[in-house]
């Protein structure tokens, strides 16, 4: 008997910045594709997004041609009476877009956000898009 083995990949933990190749910015702060983790179940998709900073007020999503598409906005105050003397911590806005599958059920979609995680729930249509055609004698 032969056991798939699955060599764990393990990323690099610096956040990676958008070029300015990869969307057009209106502000003058960086912008960082969020880390996501992506589950699949017989029933959803579920997209796990890291988004430190972000809460329901300051987070959008958008469904357009197909593609998902999830911007959030971050604004670091710093603590009355402090000024930063050193940061080892960029602060900046994230952006990612999703391409979807025609077997999403975009009318069920839901997200979620607590302590900067947003999550996602895609659910899948429950009949499949394609049906046999019976064709009659006459």
């Amino acid at each position: 008997m032969t056991e798939e083995t699955r060599e764990l990949q393990v990323q690099d933990t610096e956040k990676r910045e958008l070029a300015e190749t990869d969307t057009e910015r209106t502000r003058e702060r960086p912008a960082f594709v969020p880390r996501a983790d992506i589950y699949e179940t017989d029933d959803e998709i579920v997209v796990v997004a890291d988004m430190p900073g972000v809460d329901e007020k300051t987070v959008n999503i958008t469904l357009e041609n197909n593609v998902l598409t999830i911007d959030g906005n971050v604004e670091m105050e710093p603590p009355e009476g402090y000024a930063l003397s050193y940061a080892e911590y960029r602060v900046g806005n994230y952006q990612r877009a999703f391409s979807l599958s025609d077997q999403i059920d975009r009318e069920g979609i839901e997200a979620t956000v607590k302590d900067g995680v947003l999550r996602l729930h895609l659910p899948k249509f429950t009949e499949a898009k394609t049906k046999k055609i019976a064709i009659q004698a006459g």
